[in-house]
């Protein structure tokens, strides 16, 4: 089996969905296929259980999925490490972000970058279910995130921006016309959810009540921003955002209504206490040296 297919049916097993197997790795759907059906023929046997509505791994697939990673891992980070060897970089700092404004943050990036070249930064997306499970499995080494995180065993480093919220709506929506958004408003309306989430972390992004006590009800489980946008596009559910969402994700179907009564979210390095060492420290003090950035509406 070739590295890529190696690769390939990983990712596979880790989405369980061709398209989205496909898109992450830059391939067609038909060459995720193919590679899945040529490594079944090799085995004899299927590595998915696969129907119109979904795709889920045979017990030979899981098997081969906790065989694979290690073995994958290891491979990768060896060529890694050489071709980083041969470039004089000698070390990465993986920083996982789970705002989707990583442009907004490049001044960070920048002088991270000029103030040590010997290491290499690298920005990946983080996803927002199951937030702090990156830094412990050691997927990124930095975590950009929003307050609170009460966490044991993960560190919280200095803020690097405030972000306004804003309440996303159908354009055809009863509340589109209105020209802001209130948190009591929040309780007519049903939101999205997500699996996996730390109580007081959800709860920082959306609490369960208004301030005059009125729950703010959680509909469907999503683990995708397009997933939720589409959501919001057909008006089955508002949903609270912070304001780079509206530029990083514009679209003609929904409208953005500023809040007038809902305190911004705050965002902050976070890394794993154990893991913390100079490349994590200096990219805490360039933030620190800097200051946090100050991000408008607009």
């Amino acid at each position: 089996m070739e590295l890529r297919d190696i690769e390939i049916f990983l990712v596979l097993a880790e989405e369980l969905h061709f398209g989205r197997t496909a898109a992450r790795l830059h391939v067609s759907q038909a060459r995720v296929s193919q590679a899945i059906k040529a490594q079944e023929r090799r085995l004899g046997a299927p590595l998915f259980d696969r129907t119109s509505r979904r795709v889920r791994l045979t017990p030979l697939g899981q098997q081969l999925r906790a065989d694979l990673r290690p073995v994958y891992a290891g491979l990768r980070d060896s060529l890694e490490r050489a071709h980083l060897a041969a470039r004089g970089i000698t070390a990465v700092l993986r920083v996982g972000m789970t705002p989707g404004n990583a442009h907004d943050l490049r001044a960070y990036w920048q002088t991270f970058r000029s103030r040590h070249p010997q290491w290499d930064l690298r920005i990946r997306h983080a996803p927002f279910t199951d937030p702090f499970a990156v830094l412990r499995e050691g997927t990124v080494d930095v975590l950009v995130t929003w307050l609170p995180v009460v966490e044991d065993d993960l560190t919280v480093g200095p803020a690097l921006f405030t972000d306004p919220r804003l309440l996303a709506v159908a354009v055809d929506h009863e509340l589109a016309t209105r020209s802001a958004a209130s948190i009591e408003m929040l309780a007519d309306f049903q939101h999205t959810n997500s699996p996996r989430l730390p109580g007081y972390w959800a709860d920082g992004f959306l609490p369960p009540h208004t301030p005059r006590g009125h729950r703010i009800v959680r509909g469907p489980l999503v683990t995708h921003m397009e997933v939720l946008l589409a959501l919001v596009s057909v008006g089955e559910v508002v949903n609270s955002l912070p304001a780079h969402s509206a530029r990083y994700w514009s679209r003609p179907d929904i409208a953005w209504l500023p809040f007038h009564d809902f305190e911004p979210l705050t965002y902050v390095l976070v890394w794993h206490t154990e893991a913390e060492n100079d490349v994590v420290r200096a990219l805490a003090q360039t933030v620190r040296d800097l200051g946090p950035l100050h991000l408008s509406l607009s």
